[in-house]
């Protein structure tokens, strides 16, 4: 936790401290992103684009599709983009593995400036779908992830406006989980109350399992049920139709480091990636594709290796309405992308974060490109499995992996590192920006 958890401490002078007072606060407002005209307007854009500026004001698009990954930073995957801020030093899933995050990026939008809000899973998830990580999120996973506590969530864990399905059904709109939360709710209707996701219950589909099986085999359980919304297309019934709002989990990406048996790390993450892939070539030549756009985050970077710092992150937009083939350098964050979101259908912020956020506007124009994207096959063996000579399948095997974000996450890193690059390769350490800049003396208000 020492790599993760840092602190600092300043001395103020307080004398003559209500003289100066006044004018710091004064500072402090100025330099703040947020005021609370935001959660009616979001910022302006510099161009014309399909994401409405006004909260409520509604948009062509009708379906969204928003996709959370595991743990994969921007140069671990999309380093060796020939366009783009990237190190290819650093990739260990480049095109080879990942040939359809790599034809997305670059068909569509390369975000080479996007960071992810949350540290781990835990927070992780809910800056996902909420914009927000608690206070008693913050304090409660440092010690649980650290193997320090048993404590499991309370109220408290749950941010007052909830998530983004339930902001879905506040507007009367449809919406469907595909393994996001899902494992936390029942269709019979018993879950943790502790975790706030009461709203999901009846809209989970029961049969995708979520991180403990194969992307591939999930996909299909979504595959399936597509069939269905795209039969009943022109049906009156909104039920029947697919939903205006998606969320799903696709985390093989996340990998089972080497353990013995396992997929190897690059069988898992090529799973993923071909799982994408296939959803967006489905969805792309479907009839709903002129009205829908699917959003895909990592729900955090697991302080890996990047150059430009351990919570840059893989992201990936794709519509009809994409500046096809742009690289948008924008500073973006996941709440970023949860404003976008809202905004499509006409929904409100959940936080001062996302209010503040800036859409990601440079992304999106105003017309509409219909050309669809057509899958790319896999080029590795899927199916690799790790021997038990591989490097790290002893630590490995000693992780716990049933669920997100409970092996250590620097010792993950490295096996997933060296199982590439490797046993005689040592990882880079990670980048923290801020820290590196207070390291040398650099002040934060300077750039």
């Amino acid at each position: 936790m020492k790599s993760l958890q840092v602190s600092a401490i300043e001395r103020i002078d307080l004398t003559d401290l209500a003289g100066k007072l006044p004018a710091w606060t004064k500072a402090v407002l100025a330099n703040s992103p947020y005021n609370d005209d935001l959660l009616a307007k979001a910022r302006a854009s510099a161009s014309p684009s399909v994401i409405p500026r006004e909260v409520g004001a509604g948009s062509p698009i009708e379906h969204v599709i928003y996709i959370i990954r595991e743990n994969r930073t921007y140069d671990q995957v999309l380093g060796d983009l020939p366009k783009g801020n990237g190190d290819p030093r650093l990739t260990i899933f480049g095109a080879q593995v990942t040939p359809n995050g790599h034809a997305l990026a670059t068909q569509f939008v390369t975000f080479d400036n996007f960071y992810a809000d949350g540290e781990v899973s835990v927070d992780g998830h809910s800056w996902s779908n909420s914009a927000y990580a608690t206070d008693f999120n913050e304090k409660w996973w440092p010690p649980t992830y650290g193997g320090h506590s048993k404590s499991k969530p309370a109220p408290a864990y749950v941010p007052v406006a909830g998530h983004i399905w339930d902001l879905t059904r506040r507007k009367g709109l449809t919406y469907r989980s595909y393994g996001e939360y899902a494992a936390r709710v029942s269709e019979g209707g018993t879950m943790d109350a502790a975790e706030g996701v009461d709203g999901l219950i009846g809209h989970v589909a029961k049969d995708y399992i979520g991180f403990e099986a194969r992307d591939r085999d999930n996909l299909a359980v979504f595959l399936r049920e597509f069939e269905g919304f795209e039969a009943n297309f022109d049906a009156s019934d909104p039920a029947l139709k697919l939903p205006n709002f998606v969320v799903m989990s696709m985390g093989e990406d996340h990998t089972r480091g080497t353990r013995a048996g396992a997929f190897t790390p690059v069988a898992m993450v090529a799973d993923n990636d071909w799982a994408l892939g296939q959803l967006i070539d489905r969805v792309s030549h479907s009839k709903y594709w002129a009205t829908t756009a699917i959003f895909v985050v990592e729900d955090d970077a697991q302080d890996g290796a990047d150059h430009v710092d351990a919570r840059r992150t893989v992201a990936l937009a794709i519509s009809p309405y994409i500046r096809r083939g742009s690289l948008d350098s924008t500073l973006y964050s996941t709440s970023s992308m949860v404003r976008s979101i809202e905004l499509l259908p006409g929904l409100p912020p959940m936080s001062q974060y996302d209010a503040a956020a800036t859409p990601l506007y440079a992304a999106f124009s105003d017309k509409p490109d219909l050309t669809p994207y057509t899958a790319l096959p896999p080029q590795v063996d899927l199916f690799a499995r790790n021997l038990a000579t591989a490097w790290g399948a002893a630590a490995s095997a000693r992780m716990d992996f049933d669920d997100e974000d409970k092996a250590p996450m620097g010792q993950l890193n490295e096996v997933i590192w060296r199982s590439v690059k490797g046993a005689d390769s040592p990882m880079p350490a990670p980048v923290h920006r801020f820290r590196a800049l207070v390291d040398v003396g650099v002040t934060a208000s300077q750039p």
